[in-house]
């Protein structure tokens, strides 16, 4: 939008141009040749020029008659850039960008005209880009309005055409000091702005050189922030009778308070839902904070000082210091010597609580382990205070402690699982913990424990690998169903059930060693398969090379290819036998021989396996021990469990 003060300026503009610029009167036989006799006249192309037709010229009719025209003619209104005033208020009051941005590449040629105690100056530049030049016309033009009169045309002539930026004295004229124009200035807004007005000069004053005025302002104790920029510009396009902010002083800035950045999340009010597979893991929810030991939980950014400011007349703004803080630490966090961070001592769960930092090595569960709380993975002890529901995980570096029952869901421990009702793991349900495992009953579940694992009421239809016992003892305490592995012993109450489920008990090796075994086996098999193929279809092609002389590029090829899969699957079995030597070896050495017993009964249909030596349980047999003795599984007497196995809950 077009204020009024700009529009006023315009109007003035062109009062002020009208007032010095020559105006002549031509005339033509066409508007075109009116307008070329101006432009001759004036000195200017035709673009420059600005007319108002007086008559307008009429046809001739039978070659007879015709009237030419008539104009007034003078010099387009410009600034001293060669830029029309009023265009380039509206342009910068618009805030066009592009129109900016496309000036900054493209500048046209400039002229200055200065008036000095010694003389009269003339400066041009070149132009920038695709900028036009500064041309003769507008430099006599500029000199005209400056009311110069005896000046060197010639002069002038050759400052444009080389236009090197630099002043060159074109004319004298008689120097008035006291026609010097008056400076005026102001201090504002509590000392923090100047401002200055410049009265135009009388005839024969001088322009103000940038020295001068900030000796000025220096003198009138403006001794601060004085902008350079504005000065220089008013030494080369004076502005007067108009208040140009000169100086500004520069504010206080207060120092920013000390903050504390903190490493894990601590606003658990939203919740942030991971993608699996394309779908969204309700389970997955991220609620624990785990950090293990020596792990930085928070670092202090400590205060600013602050940055003085100062006033336009030098005076010092003094700013405000931030604010310091420490960070608060509770149970098993520590600060470093600076106390700038706080670490962790223990692995847990870290809370922050009342502003202070804590690791909980216990992570609760009040209730059950379900929608409402997700999957639970924490680096310290789990306790659930009910039940972990179908679907749902638990780990922990520590223990795992169920109050209630356990279903198709996933325990891993790196300590004890203590599941103080039972584990309804209905065919996919899966415990596995570093040590031992207790239970009051186990059904339809997968169990691994890297020591012992303890029921009291029963164990069904489920796989159960222990690298040491598995304990079955209590009023109820059977095993029925499924396979159980132990690297020491198995005993229970009963073994087998009077339906004759096929129960199998395996002794005296690593259960990990020999599944392993198993696998490589497996593999190998698979191998030795693959080798009997291509080696088939190598004696093939080489019996054909040897018939034809030849193959062709294509069956040369597919041998060369065969040959090398035969190398590497060579290879892979050769890797396998070692792995396969290397568990036989460490399964006979063993020195447990293990044993199974019943303290009361076992069932037809149970197979007996102590280490490589297998029997059939086709018989009741009632509170006995299987032992190995050579090569022949032979029966004593029930031998009861060593040591206290069965945890008081």
């Amino acid at each position: 939008m077009i204020k009024l003060e700009q529009l006023r300026k315009y109007m003035k503009s062109l009062y002020d141009n009208d007032k010095k610029n020559k105006t002549i009167q031509v005339r033509g036989k066409t508007l075109d040749d009116a307008l070329r006799e101006a432009a001759i006249q004036l000195g200017l192309p035709i673009k420059k020029i600005e007319y108002e037709i007086i008559k307008k010229g009429t046809k001739k009719v039978l070659g007879m008659g015709g009237g030419e025209w008539e104009l007034i003619a003078y010099a387009a209104a410009q600034d001293v850039d060669g830029k029309d005033i009023f265009e380039e208020e509206i342009a910068f009051d618009m805030n066009i960008r592009s129109e900016y941005l496309e000036q900054a590449k493209n500048k046209d040629g400039k002229i200055s005209v200065r008036l000095q105690p010694d003389g009269v100056f003339l400066k041009v530049t070149k132009p920038v880009g695709n900028g036009k030049k500064a041309t003769v016309a507008s430099a006599k033009n500029l000199i005209m309005r400056r009311n110069i009169a005896g000046y060197d045309e010639a002069l002038v002539d050759k400052v444009v055409r080389y236009a090197d930026n630099k002043y060159v004295k074109i004319a004298n004229y008689e120097y008035n000091p006291a026609q010097d124009p008056v400076m005026l200035v102001s201090i504002a807004d509590m000392e923090m702005k100047a401002y200055l007005v410049l009265q135009s000069p009388g005839p024969g004053g001088a322009d103000l050189a940038a020295e001068t005025i900030k000796g000025y302002l220096n003198n009138n104790r403006v001794m601060f922030g004085i902008k350079d920029d504005v000065l220089k510009s008013l030494e080369e396009n004076p502005v007067y009778n108009e208040e140009i902010l000169v100086a500004e002083g520069q504010k206080q800035v207060n120092g920013s308070d000390a903050k504390i950045v903190f490493n894990f999340n601590t606003d658990h009010s939203t919740i942030i839902l991971k993608e699996k597979n394309g779908r969204v893991d309700f389970k997955d929810l991220n609620l624990i904070e785990n950090v293990v030991a020596g792990q930085q939980l928070a670092k202090k950014i400590p205060p600013e000082r602050g940055k003085e400011g100062q006033t336009v007349t030098g005076k010092t703004l003094p700013a405000k210091p931030g604010k310091n803080i420490s960070i608060g630490v509770g149970k098993n966090v520590k600060l470093s010597e600076d106390g700038t961070t706080a670490i962790s001592e223990i692995n847990g769960q870290v809370i922050l609580l009342n502003g202070k930092l804590n690791v909980e090595p216990v992570y609760t569960v009040p209730g059950d382990v379900n929608l409402h709380t997700g999957n639970i993975l924490f680096l310290g002890t789990v306790i659930v205070r009910g039940n972990v529901e179908d679907g749902f995980s638990v780990k922990a570096a520590g223990n795992i402690e169920v109050m209630g029952n356990v279903g198709k869901a996933m325990l891993d421990a790196e300590g004890d699982v203590i599941v103080h009702q039972g584990v309804l793991g209905k065919n996919e349900g899966k415990v596995k913990c570093g040590k031992n495992i207790y239970a009051k009953f186990i059904e339809h579940a997968y169990i691994e424990a890297e020591n012992n694992v303890i029921v009291t009421d029963g164990i069904l239809h489920s796989y159960v690998d222990s690298n040491k016992k598995i304990i079955c003892q209590g009023r109820r305490a059977s095993i029925v169903g499924g396979r159980l592995r132990a690297a020491e012993e198995i005993n229970a109450k009963n073994l087998g059930s009077v339906a004759g489920a096929e129960t199998i008990l395996e002794v005296g090796y690593d259960p990990k060693s020999k599944e392993k075994l198993i696998e490589l086996q497996s593999q190998n098999e698979v191998f030795s398969k693959e080798l009997e193929e291509i080696e088939r279809n190598v004696n093939t092609l080489e019996n054909l090379k040897k018939v034809q002389k030849a193959l062709p590029e294509e069956k040369e090829k597919y041998l060369t290819e065969l040959n090398e899969k035969r190398m590497k699957i060579l290879s892979e079995m050769k890797e396998i036998k070692n792995q396969i030597d290397e568990i036989k070896h460490h399964l006979a050495s063993l020195k447990v021989k293990g044993k199974i017993s019943a303290s009361e009964r076992v069932f037809p249909g149970v197979k007996i396996y102590l280490k490589d030596v297998m029997d059939k349980v086709r018989v009741e047999q009632k509170s006995v021990t299987y032992i190995l003795e050579g090569k022949r599984i032979r029966m004593t007497k029930y031998e009861p469990v060593e040591g206290e196995f069965l945890r008081r809950r």
